[in-house]
């Protein structure tokens, strides 16, 4: 799945990922009245709103990006189903051949991992049958447990041929109070990536690993140093727009060749419309907004690789 995430890039030359990150305030109201209207004021009246959203914004830009990343905690909130309406955005981006990073987070040891592991990425034996759960091609991982946290998603990966992103240094401000602290006269988001390395190099793909990273936009000098530790992993940089980050910031996160690093915009992109600067779309045009904003930041980080 790696070599596919890397194609799609090749082939869009737009290295961004698209954060389908729904909060209800962001769905325009004729898409909230109509979903009401149907299945009233309710968990399924919510969860059909989202998924009319996301269908819009996928519509829209399907053909200009590499990659969507659906953050499911917006889906959990609004119970089983906003689950079904993620397992659908999920289907539906696929069906669009684009990469879909299941942005779980997950993080625990054991069996329970393994059945994370299975449920997103795998397929979970029922009888004499096998089925795939969520299947996305990709999960954010939490390394925080160390390799017994890890080893059962790489199983599966392994298995399944898909990928990982390992959390080693986020974007959020308070990320320092652990990810900076210094062991050994250094930081532990250094060591944590060096693990990355080792967890990484036992699935490759063809040039790079199956074990990615995350490394946030708001902290460009720490991913240029871990750049250099991890050459051959492929780094999810979150952060980009509505956190601060912008494409000159983050040229040292890719490698010499333009690859190496998929960069995520989440509100920036889907609640387009709200900003000054795509206000004329109105929120009845909220997925051309959201077109347009794509465009903008492909040439912002396209920009900025050229002329790095």
């Amino acid at each position: 799945m790696i070599n596919k995430l890397i194609s799609n890039i090749r082939k869009t030359n737009a290295p961004i990922v698209v954060g389908l990150d729904p909060m209800l305030n962001y769905i325009p109201e004729h898409i909230q009245k109509k979903a009401f209207a149907e299945f009233g004021e309710t968990l399924e009246g919510a969860a059909e709103a989202i998924w009319q959203y996301n269908k819009g914004i996928v519509d829209a830009t399907f053909d200009l990006i590499p990659a969507v990343k659906p953050q499911i905690a917006m889906y959990e909130q609004f119970g089983i189903p906003g689950l079904i309406a993620y397992k659908k955005t999920v289907e539906y981006c696929k069906s669009k051949d684009l990469v879909v990073i299941g942005d779980i987070k997950r993080g625990d040891i054991g069996s329970t991992s393994a059945a994370y592991a299975v449920g997103h990425l795998g397929q979970v034996q029922v009888g004499s049958k096998k089925y795939a759960g969520f299947d996305e091609d990709f999960a954010t991982v939490n390394p925080y447990l160390g390799s017994d946290g890890v080893k059962p998603f790489m199983d599966v990966c392994k298995e399944e041929k898909k990928g990982i992103f390992v959390l080693v240094k986020t974007s959020n401000p308070s990320s320092g109070e652990f990810q900076d602290r210094v062991i050994d006269g250094r930081p532990l988001y250094e060591l944590v990536g060096e693990k990355v390395v080792q967890w990484g190099d036992e699935l490759m793909g063809d040039g790079y690993s199956y074990v990615g990273a995350v490394v946030g936009a708001t902290y460009p000098e720490m991913g240029k140093v871990l750049r250099k530790i991890m050459p051959k992993t492929f780094i999810l940089v979150p952060g980009y727009g509505a956190q601060g980050g912008k494409g000159a910031d983050l040229v040292h996160f890719f490698n010499e060749d333009g690859l190496g690093a998929i960069v995520n915009s989440s509100r920036g992109i889907i609640a387009a419309y709200k900003q000054e600067k795509y206000k004329e779309f109105g929120a009845e045009n909220y997925a051309d907004a959201s077109r347009a904003a794509v465009k903008d930041m492909i040439a912002d980080i396209s920009g900025a690789l050229e002329n790095r």
